[in-house]
């Protein structure tokens, strides 16, 4: 079958992944080389945090993720030596800590793919699973600080493509029930995916969807993975959505992480 007719997760080989996590870090980079002061103290996307929160946010998790790949980390202690920096150096510092950390993930074996495991509270992540979730949390934060300057900022098709087989395990925890009971059917492009959006009085489900069926909601890929991470607000909503009419509605199940 066709990866781009099938809602399975991707090959588990390390190197497309570690290739767009760098591609991600540099995208980043970029962007906070061109900042000033003032704007690396300006307020980002998350209404409680400035652009140097978020970035402090993906420094810390940066090293955060290199310690876990040998062992161990004491996540409190790494917060509050970060939380303590100036928002210069929470800035600066964020890039040399994904520089460091993409340096680790260059090292990463087939052997180290097929022995890692990392908790995640109650549940137990491979190698591959635990990197998406990286750049889950980079890709989203570095729209955060992108769409502070850039009201058309987007999630790059290249993370999107890796993000979008993750949505099931995040919207375990992201889907905040409403007590609606009904299904909603979504199609993606870019990748091209489907799946069916179980909206339950006691919980919130997303499962691999029928291609030969009709969609209730149709988008890209990108703006799905930012309307579960709520930041799909009508300021920052691609046009031509087919049944947008569903979107109030789920900004609701999906309130932001």
């Amino acid at each position: 079958m066709n990866a781009a007719e099938s809602n399975g997760t991707r090959d588990d080989d390390l190197g497309p992944l570690v290739q767009v996590l760098d591609a991600s870090a540099q995208r980043l980079a970029d962007q906070v080389e061109q900042l000033t002061p003032q704007q690396v103290r300006q307020q980002a996307y998350p209404s409680e945090w400035t652009v140097a929160d978020v970035l402090s946010h993906l420094g810390s998790g940066a090293v955060i993720t290199r310690l876990r790949l040998d062992g161990e980390v004491d996540m409190q202690a790494v917060w509050d030596e970060w939380n303590a920096k100036d928002p210069d150096a929470q800035a600066a510092d964020t890039l040399v800590a994904d520089d460091v950390l993409q340096a680790r993930l260059y090292t990463l074996t087939a052997e180290d793919r097929d022995r890692m495991r990392f908790a995640m509270g109650p549940v137990e992540l491979d190698l591959p699973t635990f990197l998406r979730l990286r750049l889950n949390e980079h890709s989203l934060h570095s729209w955060d600080v992108a769409v502070t300057f850039d009201a058309s900022a987007t999630l790059p098709d290249d993370e999107a493509e890796l993000m979008i087989d993750t949505l099931p395990m995040m919207i375990r925890f992201a889907g905040k029930p409403t007590g609606v009971n009904r299904d909603i059917s979504i199609r993606t492009v870019a990748p091209n995916r489907t799946f069916t959006l179980a909206l339950r009085p006691d919980g919130v489900t997303l499962s691999p969807g029928n291609f030969a069926a009709r969609s209730d909601l149709e988008l890209p890929a990108e703006a799905l993975i930012r309307l579960v991470a709520g930041r799909l607000d009508p300021d920052h909503t691609p046009a031509g959505i087919a049944g947008a009419s569903h979107l109030d509605e789920l900004r609701k199940v999906f309130p932001g992480y």
